[in-house]
């Protein structure tokens, strides 16, 4: 039994009955997040809620907005996810001779089979990390985020 201030003794609280124990899907996937944290884990020290944070987005198919100072991992965070989920990873930086074909990518006329091939740009990938897109012109970041947004890629 505990002792409140002035009240008696108190039974502790037992489980709440309301709630059924998580099933075994819930549990699995409890596990597999356990299991990518811990490889990140391996290389960024701190930085736990970005972490948690970045696997949320990534499993409701959202985007992540990492914001910090230069030096901060952020980077190496991304890296070590996509790694941690055998996905592909790319970095652009963006620059303001940066142009919407470079994210996009472009259809370019093979002559000799008389079709378009796309080229593809930067965001065909699992994790793109986009770095300082508030440098890019304004037709490049608004390519990259109706990409984004309509989730065409």
């Amino acid at each position: 039994m505990m002792e409140t201030q002035g009240t008696g003794p108190v039974a502790p609280a037992a489980p709440d009955s309301r709630y059924a124990p998580p099933s075994p899907a819930i549990q699995e996937v409890a596990g597999l997040r356990e299991a990518v944290l811990a490889e990140v884990r391996k290389a960024i020290v701190g930085l736990d809620e970005a972490q948690e944070l970045m696997l949320i987005g990534l499993l409701v198919g959202g985007h992540v907005l990492l914001e910090g100072v230069p030096g901060t991992a952020k980077t190496l965070l991304c890296r070590s996810l996509a790694k941690s989920l055998r996905a592909t990873f790319r970095r652009v930086q963006f620059t303001a001779d940066l142009m919407p074909s470079d994210i996009l990518g472009t259809n370019v006329f093979q002559m000799q089979s008389g079709t378009f091939v796309l080229n593809k740009g930067a965001i065909f990938t699992d994790f793109l990390l986009a770095d300082e897109i508030n440098r890019a012109p304004a037709k490049t970041q608004s390519a990259l985020l109706e990409a984004m947004q309509e989730h065409v890629v």
